[in-house]
């Protein structure tokens, strides 16, 4: 008997010995999946998802891939609108499960380190999601019933939508600082809204920084936050030179000696455009005590953006460089969503961020005394 248990335990050894750590698996099970259908293998690099392989459905519904990587890696797997995250790396065999008429595209990962926290993670963002949704239907089926209330049932509901998101978030949070020796905890922080979290995404690559070396998207979320740094509040504003509205060159130095407020938005931001009118207050008010405001466009179309200074009556000095997001200057102060703006002291250090309406009133009417 003892002789036989040795014999099973060597046959485990020799098995596990000889598992193919060149490559990973990804076995798939899927509800609701159409026989012959196509799904897809995407690696991911930056933004971009890149086609790594392609099969079919089988009659229950399953498939199988077989990959390999450099190191641990995210991958997608896609099916018609549907798209599940994947975190894999050689000598994986992992298996996910989806029912594709979930539209909260729900599923399951398991049989791999990173793959069981990533369901930790998934886990917890359903449990949110779901609450998130309920409040949603319960909202669309008040308005329905009740048309000519529905800023009145918006307001009433406000504050639960408004919880929940802000659990989810803390949720999210919390997981990637508890989990920074794993990609699952890089892809949670990643969730998160940068505008919003950025003192929090700055310190989570500090303590990541000598880690996943080998990942290009941890490489590249490194840089950005390095750059991120040098636009904190507390550091030197960074110096610029952009094209005024005149044609003429503008330059951060040209306004030093003066609390300056670097305005960035665009024509086409209804966010922006709602905001404009408590700008153009705090200009008004401020304007005589040592304070001037320089916007920053994100537009493309120069009439677009002459139209909207026009019409919202912003009268200050402006400038952009046309390109969208990637204009020299917007990508110098990391911008990823507008509006976005900084305050920046007769110095030229950044004193505060991202204020609106009221706090951006109590903030001026506490410093220019």
């Amino acid at each position: 008997m003892m002789k036989r248990i040795g014999y099973v335990l060597v046959l485990c050894v020799v098995f596990a010995a000889c598992k193919d750590k060149s490559k990973f698996v990804i076995n798939g099970e899927f509800k609701n999946a159409a026989p012959k259908s196509k799904v897809y293998l995407f690696g991911l690099q930056k933004d971009n998802a890149l086609p790594l392989d392609s099969t079919v459905f089988s009659e229950k519904g399953e498939f199988k891939f077989t990959h390999s990587t450099p190191g641990a890696d995210f991958f997608r797997i896609s099916v018609g609108n549907n798209e599940y995250m994947i975190i894999a790396k050689n000598g994986d065999e992992i298996k996910i499960t989806a029912d594709l008429a979930d539209k909260s595209l729900a599923y399951t990962t398991s049989g791999a380190a990173e793959a069981d926290k990533l369901q930790e993670l998934n886990t917890t963002k359903h449990e949110y999601m779901t609450k998130i949704a309920a409040i949603q239907t319960q909202f669309d089926e008040a308005v329905t019933a009740q048309p000519d209330k529905r800023e009145a049932i918006m307001e009433q509901m406000r504050p639960q939508y408004t919880a929940e998101i802000e659990g989810l978030n803390k949720a999210v949070l919390k997981f990637a600082e508890e989990n920074t020796e794993s990609l699952a905890g890089f892809y949670a922080i990643n969730l998160l809204n940068p505008s919003e979290f950025e003192k929090e995404m700055v310190a989570y690559s500090d303590k990541i920084k000598s880690k996943f070396n080998d990942n290009a998207a941890v490489t590249e979320f490194l840089k950005r936050m390095a750059s991120l740094k040098a636009v904190q509040i507390g550091h030197t504003a960074p110096e610029f030179t952009i094209t005024g509205i005149d044609g003429k060159p503008v330059k951060l130095s040209d306004f030093k000696g003066k609390y300056v407020l670097l305005d960035f938005w665009a024509s086409w931001c209804m966010p922006c455009r709602q905001e404009n009118p408590n700008v153009v207050k705090a200009y008004n008010t401020y304007k005589d005590k040592n304070f001037t405001i320089l916007g920053i466009s994100l537009d493309k179309d120069p009439a677009a953006w002459k139209k909207a200074i026009a019409d919202d009556k912003l009268t200050w000095n402006h400038a952009s460089e046309l390109s969208d997001f990637e204009g020299s200057t917007v990508r110098l102060y990391q911008i990823e969503a507008i509006p976005s703006s900084f305050i920046i002291d007769p110095k030229g250090t950044i004193v505060a961020k991202n204020l609106r309406g009221e706090e951006l009133d109590v903030f001026l009417n506490k410093t220019l005394r």
